[in-house]
This record gives C-alpha cells, structure tokens and sequence, in this order.
C-alpha cells in the first residue's frame, strides 16, 4: 500500500477525532433550561455528544425514536458520544498482498467505531467562534457510511470544513449524528412490519433533522439552509430521506450531497435474519417475538446479530441488514419512486468512485470460473431471474480482464481470474447504475451536478476503491470547497474550484478527479452504457 496513501486517506479516514488544545475560555450554549459547555479552537467552537433522542435501550429498543425532553440543568458536550451497536467485523482469511490490502485498509474500520453503546443517538455541532443566535448560518448534516452495519462520528472531524468556510468567506455550521445500524437500526421481518418499527437507522437520521430545525439557531445555524450530505450508506441516506413519504421533506432540509450512494434496489422484508436472531435468542416460543427481543440482555442479542452475515462475507453487498420498503415511510422500491418522480424537488450533487466493487470483492476470491461467477448471481442477486437474463449478465461482464475493476489497468490486478469481473458488476449493480439512472430520470426536473473520482489509481487491487473520495472533502480537497459552495448557494461553482457544469441527460457531464498533474476534467457519463441499463432494468424486476 503506498505510504502517501496511507499516511493520507486511512489516517483520515479512521484517526480519532481531535479538537485543537488552545487556552481559551470554554464556549457555552443555551438549549431550552440547559446549558453545555463545549471547546474552543483556533476560530471555532465544538459542541459534542448531545442527545438528540431518548436512549433506545428498554422498552424504547426497536421503537421509533422519542425526541429529548426539554433541556435542563447543566452538561459537558466536550466528547463525541459512543457509536451506536456495531455488528462484529469479521474480514476474509487471504494471503499475500490481498491480505495487506484488507490488513492496511479495513482492519482500521474497527478502530473508529468503538467504543460503542446501545445509548447511542447524539449529536455534534461545530460552528465559527464569530457565529451567534442571529447569524443565520448555512449547515451541513453529515451521516456517516458503513453499509448500514457499522460506523459512527467519531472517525470524522469537520473542523477543517468549518475552518475553510471561514477562509473562503462562507462559513458554515457542521452538525454530524449517530443513528442505529445493523439489526438494532434495520430490523426487518413481518412482525416488525406490523409493529411500524422498520427502518429505524433512516428514522434516526430524521428525528435528527428535527432537532437541528429546533436547536441549531442557538449555535448560529438557519434552519431554512440544511444540507444533507453523506457517503457509502450515507449517501445512500440521503437519497432515501429524499424519497421519504413521498419526497415530503418535511422542511427539514433544502439540498443533498452524496458521495457513493444513490438510491438502492430494494424490496420487502425478509425474515430470514430475524427468524435466525429471535431463534438464537431464545424467543421463538414467545408469543411476541418482537416484545421478547426487546427483553434480551444486550449482549446476547448482539452475539445473535454477529452471527448474521456480514459486508465483507461472501455475499457482500447483498447486506442482511439494510434499509427496505416499509408500507409507510419508504413504502415502494426506492428506485419506482424515482421512475414515478416521488422525489424531494431540491438541488443535488452525486457521484461515484471508479472503481466501487473491487474493495468488497475480496471475500470472493475463492470464485475462479465462469460457473463460479453465474452461480455467484443466481444464488445471491438475481435468483428468480431466468437464464437468458443470466447469459446475458454474463456476456455484459466478461472474465476478460481488461474490461474488469479496477478500470483500465489491463492485465493489472487480477489476482483471481474472476476478481476483476466480479468488482466490475457490484460496483456498478450496486453504485453506478442506481447513480445514473437516479441522475438521468430526473434530468430537467431540479438542478444537479455529478462527479466521478479516479484518485488513488495506483493503490494495489483496488484502485480508485469505495471511499477514496472521503479525504477530497475531509482533508481541503476540492470538494470541500464544492460543499461548501454548495450549502451556501445552491451552485458547487466558486472562485477557488474549477467549473462544474450541470448534469442533463442531453449533456452528461462528470467532474472527473484525476492523479497527476492535471486533477480534474470534465467526461461524460456514457460508459459501459448498454450493461448498467440491462442492471437496472434487472435490479428493478428483482430488486435485493
């Protein structure tokens, strides 16, 4: 692994967050009766660990969240608040260099996510020491990745965003959340449909919003200019919030930006992983299933939710534990919503990573035949297609290893004879199909840009991999500047950035992020056009 990479994006990535140590006199803030006393940087002032949301533990486990009683009495908010319960991550046994590329890249998730708690839901602020109660800020919500299985706030620092507001003469408020994942958060089976408790992580992020629209004056915040923003399943949060009741915002929120994630291909429940929890946990005989798992000890649940599969067991990115179509807040396949334009009519920004598939493609590397790959489709994604759909599949993504992901590095990469095949078809099933079609079936209707990032190239195996883009936003890159730009007007464009034009079905423009000498460019989005319509056409008749 390149030590620049290392030294860059992972330390980025996955460092605990840090608030500069400056003698300076502890900020505080005033919410309903209660006061928190927070830190001080240079030019900025943090807030952290705020409850936004009653303790899901109890009778409130596998309930909607229940808004915070009115503040009172005094709190430190000096920390960020424990992540939510994560699901155990269990990685692939390989050798070699895939073994150095999952021992450099994803054995550092699980550095960033604990501790962990079941009492989870907090909020952080950070704000421009200059803000106050009159400022009327713009505000960016970040909601974190982690395939809806694991992640937290802890691993993301937005005070440099906040400070290259300030230097750019557009400061904005930074506010991220904990919501839960994982089967505390996504539970799903017909009992809990019948409960009206699905999709809990999403109804986290929304109770949320609510309290930014609520508290975040008092930080300097306009509650009429939230921004939503995230990456991975972040990303895929925001879109999903967009199609939320409808695309009723709520007012809640005026744009999204989404790095790798759009919405996803899903469908009803599936009780499969819940019968096998509420089987482990000993409430199969109750007469109430969902009641019973709400009186296991927390441990034994969690032991039960770490025996269901996982995104970097074989079957990846076909999740457990993800959100689905609930009769109610998400009630249709995201992607239906989108065709019959149930969309939040607000500006946005989207774009993928090149090579999306290849990190979450290692845990097949057992896979080495043609067979091998068509089973692999049946079994997991499409297993009610018929075979022709299947042939055709397997034509669209050939073994041929210069069409495969990572793109355009020929022979390059292809550690298994399928691997390079495999992450060509998941990066684009589950990232860049949903990404287009999500962009082209709303061309002309709201204003939108999209990027593509072809950054980190050279990294072994995986090459622009899922989540390369995080340090372009996190670390002064480009996109930071676009962020902000964008919160603050709607429009990415600005004096410091290169032009980003819109994108239009007629004119398909990516911001194209490059290595080397020359780092952006303008492309077009019409690559690998025939396979990604035959995926959407087939992930919208069998949606996961």
């Amino acid at each position: 692994m390149p030590s620049r990479f290392k030294a860059g994006f992972v330390a980025l990535l996955f460092e605990a967050r840090t608030v500069l140590s400056v003698t300076l006199a502890a900020p505080t803030v005033n919410l309903d009766a209660g006061t928190f006393t927070g830190t001080a940087g240079s030019n900025t002032q943090s807030f952290l660990g705020i409850p936004f949301s009653q303790p899901p533990v109890r009778d409130l486990r596998f309930r909607l969240p229940v808004a915070v009683s009115p503040y009172t009495r005094t709190h430190r908010a000096t920390a960020v608040g424990p992540g939510c319960s994560q699901q155990e991550i269990k990685l692939p046994i390989l050798t070699g260099l895939p073994q150095e590329v999952i021992d450099d890249v994803v054995n550092s998730i699980s550095e960033s996510i604990s501790p962990a708690s079941e009492d989870c839901l907090t909020i952080n602020v950070i704000k421009p020491s200059t803000a106050s109660a009159t400022s009327k800020l713009p505000v960016v919500a970040w909601i974190f990745g982690g395939g809806f299985e694991v992640g937290s706030t802890q691993g993301y620092n937005g005070t440099t965003i906040v400070q290259r507001s300030i230097a750019l003469g557009e400061p904005v408020i930074y506010v991220s959340m904990n919501y839960r994942v994982s089967a505390f958060g996504f539970l799903a089976s017909k009992e809990v449909r019948a409960a009206g408790v699905e999709n809990l992580g999403l109804q986290d992020q929304r109770q949320a919003f609510r309290w930014i629209q609520k508290y975040i004056t008092a930080f300097g915040g306009d509650p009429t200019k939230v921004t939503i923003w995230g990456e991975s399943s972040g990303a895929i949060s925001v879109s999903l919030q967009m199609l939320a009741n409808g695309g009723n915002t709520e007012g809640l929120f005026r744009a999204g930006f989404m790095q790798s994630g759009s919405p996803i291909p899903v469908g009803p429940v599936i009780s499969t992983d819940y019968d096998q929890i509420v089987a482990q946990t000993g409430c199969s005989s109750a007469s109430d299933t969902l009641e019973c798992l709400r009186t296991v000890p927390f441990a034994t649940l969690k032991a039960a939710q770490d025996d269901t599969p996982f995104i970097f067991d074989y079957q990846s990115l076909v999740l457990a534990w993800l959100p689905r179509t609930d009769g109610t807040f998400l009630s249709d396949n995201p992607q239906r919503f989108v065709q019959q334009g149930k969309v939040a009519k607000i500006p946005f920004v989207t774009g993928d990573c090149e090579d999306e598939g290849t990190l979450f493609s290692l845990s097949t590397l057992n896979m080495t035949t043609d067979s091998q790959f068509i089973e692999y489709i049946k079994e997991f994604w499409v297993p009610q297609g018929t075979t022709a759909q299947r042939v055709t599949l397997n034509t669209l993504y050939p073994s041929d290893q210069t069409d495969g992901s990572p793109f355009n590095t020929g022979l390059l990469n292809a550690v298994t004879p399928q691997f390079k095949r495999i992450a060509a078809f998941q990066g684009d099933a589950v990232f860049q199909a949903p990404r287009r079609f999500f962009q082209q079936s709303l061309s002309g209707k709201q204003n939108q840009w999209a990027f593509l990032s072809k950054r980190e190239k050279a990294v072994p195996l995986l090459g622009s991999f899922h989540g390369t883009d995080i340090q372009n936003v996190y670390s002064d890159g480009e996109l930071t500047d676009y962020l902000i730009n964008f919160a603050t007007n709607l429009d990415p464009n600005g004096k410091t950035v290169p032009n980003w034009p819109a994108y239009t079905t007629a004119n398909p423009n990516l911001l194209t992020f490059l290595d080397g000498q020359f780092p952006t460019t303008i492309t077009q989005d019409t690559y690998r056009a025939a396979s990604m319509q035959f995926l959407m056409n087939l992930m919208l008749e069998f949606p996961v």
